[in-house]
């Protein structure tokens, strides 16, 4: 409830803003940022028309209207009910985009096995502060179909890509899901880390085995510097 709270009122001020504060509240920079992410998912093969995403944390809705066209169904869910209004607005002519306030405590209002994909954008730091990741990732494995994708972009605010790294492997390994993507940095108008991850037969454009293993945290580190 205090983060909802504080959510509504950060919308109120900006809701800009209050989904990404290094925006300054520019709408333009903003929409740079999301046009990076949303050119990121479409390069993973993470959208697609036939495909029903999940989006946990959707803010203001600005994925579920720019990436309207590139997915059969969307739902976005949001602790914050003024997020949840500026959303409704926004996405007022989309008819493929279901927008709802929850409890961020669970997803179960959802059906076992109900969407092919799950995006969280700056959501997970707020589970982990709340301690609530390890159930949601109990939640989108139960939610999610075989395949399925589960882009996760920041885990966590705590400064540690291998705190970070080392939580997403080991819930992963927990799940069935694989870990495709272990914390790059993509983006050159945001800082955020990558992680994206399968579940059960799904076939995306990299191909990857354990990332807990040494040899690949060396790796992810090295681009993580280079980016």
């Amino acid at each position: 409830m205090r983060l909802a709270s504080s959510f509504d009122a950060a919308a109120a001020i900006s809701g800009t803003a209050s989904v990404q504060l290094a925006s300054l509240g520019d709408e333009d920079r903003l929409s740079a940022t999301t046009d990076e992410i949303v050119a990121w998912l479409e390069e993973q093969n993470f959208t697609g028309t036939s495909r029903n995403i999940l989006d946990i944390g959707c803010g203001i809705g600005r994925f579920e209207h720019a990436l309207s066209k590139s997915f059969n169904r969307m739902v976005g869910i949001d602790i914050s009910s003024r997020m949840i209004s500026i959303a409704s607005e926004r996405c007022v002519a989309l008819r493929n985009v279901e927008l709802r306030q929850t409890s961020g405590l669970d997803l179960a209002e959802f059906d076992d096995s109900s969407f092919d994909c799950v995006l969280a954008v700056d959501s997970f730091p707020y589970l982990v502060l709340a301690g609530m990741a390890e159930r949601h990732f109990d939640e989108i494995a139960r939610v999610l179909k075989r395949p399925g994708w589960l882009a996760v972009l920041n885990y966590s605010y705590r400064g540690s890509f291998f705190l970070d790294s080392a939580d997403v492997s080991r819930l992963a390994e927990a799940h069935q899901l694989r870990v495709v993507i272990n914390g790059e940095k993509p983006f050159r108008s945001w800082d955020g880390d990558a992680f994206l991850l399968t579940r059960g037969g799904g076939t995306l454009l990299r191909d990857a085995s354990s990332d807990t293993e040494p040899e690949a945290l060396k790796n992810a580190l090295i681009r993580r510097r280079k980016s």
